[in-house]
């Protein structure tokens, strides 16, 4: 696999709209699924977490990869239909059209602006229980 797949190489690290707070905890995911040979599944484990929202590159590699493992876990995932691409249209496309077969048998698929509300409402709840 590419030299991207190691920390400190170009194309590694996180965009910095999305680097994570000091303590977040950061995966490196040395294959093409985020659960595969790292501490993902034992971290979300760890915070009672069971619902996944997906977003990431490429669709018909790493992000389905990542959603199929996650499934064979026990997670529910919800994938963000325009927060993901690949390098053809046509794979992007097979993976959410197969990602609902079956009545969901792999988890369900929203738009960003369908999602971005109920984000923004969550964030406002933590943000009230804190204070």
């Amino acid at each position: 696999m590419g030299r991207f797949l190691i920390r400190g190489e170009q194309g590694h690290d996180i965009c910095p709209e999305l680097y994570p707070v000091p303590g977040e905890p950061i995966i490196d995911k040395p294959g093409r699924g985020a659960f595969t040979y790292t501490d993902f599944e034992l971290l979300l484990k760890i915070k009672g977490v069971k619902n996944l929202v997906i977003a990431g590159v490429t669709t018909d590699v790493c992000v389905s990869s990542t959603i199929r493992e996650a499934s064979d876990r026990g997670f529910d995932c919800l994938l963000v239909e325009d927060g993901t691409a690949a390098t053809k249209h046509e794979f992007h496309k097979a993976v959410h059209d197969g990602l609902t077969l079956e009545g969901g048998i792999f988890g369900a698929t929203c738009k960003l602006e369908d999602l971005a509300p109920y984000v923004e409402r969550l964030a406002e709840t933590r943000r009230n229980n804190k204070a």
